[in-house]
């Protein structure tokens, strides 16, 4: 298994928990982005800079993942082809997204789409407070715990 991260909009914090979950497991952490993303010096970790354009970041990340990969990410439609892929998807809150709740989440975001595009003011999502960023931190603790075999 290895652990692939949308690292264009991934908050730092996100990125951390990260850093420290793949030095303590050993597992593999790539942070995929259109810029130059820092990174602590460790064998497990890893950032590629792909070229800056709409989705480039993702369809990297598509045709890297495997099955029982997990990629870190907001993006709704990007979780969708990963899991199509038999991948894992797990987004910044700690929500782990599903073949069963995919879809819904789909629909949502088009119609949020379709709003916002006319006129509608549906603002975004709130900051991630400490309540996220613990959540994240348990669903991955106990993703890996389940999914990494060393």
């Amino acid at each position: 298994m290895k652990i692939w991260v949308d690292a264009d909009a991934c908050p730092n914090v996100i990125k951390e928990i990260l850093f420290r979950v793949a030095n303590r497991v050993g597992v593999s952490v790539t942070l995929v982005a259109n810029h130059h993303v820092r990174v602590p010096p460790s064998p497990h970790i890893r950032s590629l800079q792909v070229e800056s354009g709409f989705d480039v970041a993702d369809d990297f990340i598509v045709q890297q993942v495997e099955a029982g990969d997990l990629v870190i990410t907001a993006d709704i439609p990007l979780a969708d082809e990963v899991i199509t892929k038999d991948g894992h998807a797990l987004n910044p809150r700690g929500e782990l997204y599903t073949k069963e709740t995919i879809k819904q989440r789909l629909q949502m975001r088009d119609f949020m789409d379709t709003m916002r595009s006319s006129g509608v003011q549906t603002g975004g999502p709130p900051p991630l407070n400490q309540s996220d960023r613990q959540n994240f931190a348990n669903k991955l603790d106990s993703f890996v715990a389940k999914n990494h075999k060393k």
